[in-house]
């Protein structure tokens, strides 16, 4: 269950999320741009292992803490391995103040009507147990909406508060992630549809019952300040999206009600050849941009 140390920092606190939570379809990508191109690992096992190197070398890095990183988003390998000779969840909270949360989908379904829903999950229940066991404070579950297509963004938004009461109910809190596409060309269009349907799904939750969101950087600044304003709503954070750093953390500085939950542009510039001292000056320098655009 969660804390209720845990929840005032999620709803109070200064800082972003971090997310470090590639699965295996994104995994590949994100070790080349660290500098592990697949000739370097044979099959899963090898690859989750050298993933698994990188990222608890930036969780354990003394540039990666709770001073300026609300929490951090981690996917079920991660969950299952040990950090500083500790699991990986209860790493982060006791030795960083840096609340975990648990990526839960099970990746996209084929698109229809302009969206991409997430696929079934029937072992979410058993999921949503390991991670209330391994200390876990929230989840994440990420859909994609490509047009502006009122039916399928209402069927995106529909599934995912579905879904988040189920999570609700094993006693976490739901990070709600209905990403749009950043190269739709019916982009703002679609955005205002999701805001009035995150809206209404919000007024639909009864009191106690909190759901974070986690949303593309929008075309129209501040669109989303309301959602951030709910009662029922801790925070909403920003995805990058493919955006570079200096672009997402443009965007960001432009939404006030928003934080930052990046990932590409978090790790962006970090290698697996550097220095202890050049990793560290690399990785505190993103973490300090992204920090100071949450921050405005």
């Amino acid at each position: 269950m969660i804390s209720a140390q845990q929840l005032e920092k999620a709803r109070h606190a200064a800082g972003f999320i971090a997310a470090l939570d590639q699965s295996g379809g994104s995994t590949p990508k994100a070790l080349r741009l660290y500098g592990i191109p697949e000739d370097r690992y044979r099959g899963d096992a090898e690859m989750f292992a050298k993933v698994h190197e990188m990222r608890a070398r930036i969780i354990t890095d003394s540039a990666f803490n709770g001073d300026q990183i609300l929490a951090a988003i981690l996917f079920e390998d991660t969950l299952d391995r040990e950090i500083g000779g500790k699991p990986s969840a209860r790493y982060l909270w006791e030795e960083k103040r840096i609340i975990p949360i648990l990526k839960v989908d099970k990746g996209l379904a084929d698109e229809a009507d302009g969206v991409q829903l997430m696929k079934p999950n029937p072992g979410l229940g058993a999921l949503l147990e390991k991670a209330s066991a391994n200390g876990v404070f929230g989840t994440k579950m990420r859909s994609m909406i490509k047009r502006a297509d009122a039916r399928g963004i209402a069927a995106v938004v529909e599934q995912q508060f579905e879904v988040g009461e189920t999570i609700i109910g094993h006693g976490l809190v739901p990070i709600i992630e209905p990403e749009v596409d950043i190269h739709s060309p019916q982009k703002a269009e679609a955005e205002a549809l999701l805001e009035e349907q995150i809206t209404a799904h919000l007024n639909r939750l009864g009191e106690g019952r909190w759901v974070m969101l986690k949303l593309t950087l929008p075309e129209t600044a501040g669109l989303y300040r309301g959602c951030g304003e709910h009662p029922n709503c801790l925070r909403v954070a920003a995805l990058s999206g493919g955006y570079s750093r200096e672009q997402a953390c443009r965007r960001l500085s432009e939404n006030r009600a928003m934080i930052a939950s990046f990932s590409r542009a978090l790790t962006e510039g970090l290698s697996v050849d550097q220095s202890d001292a050049e990793f560290t000056g690399t990785l505190r320098a993103s973490i300090d941009a992204i920090a100071a655009a949450s921050a405005t």
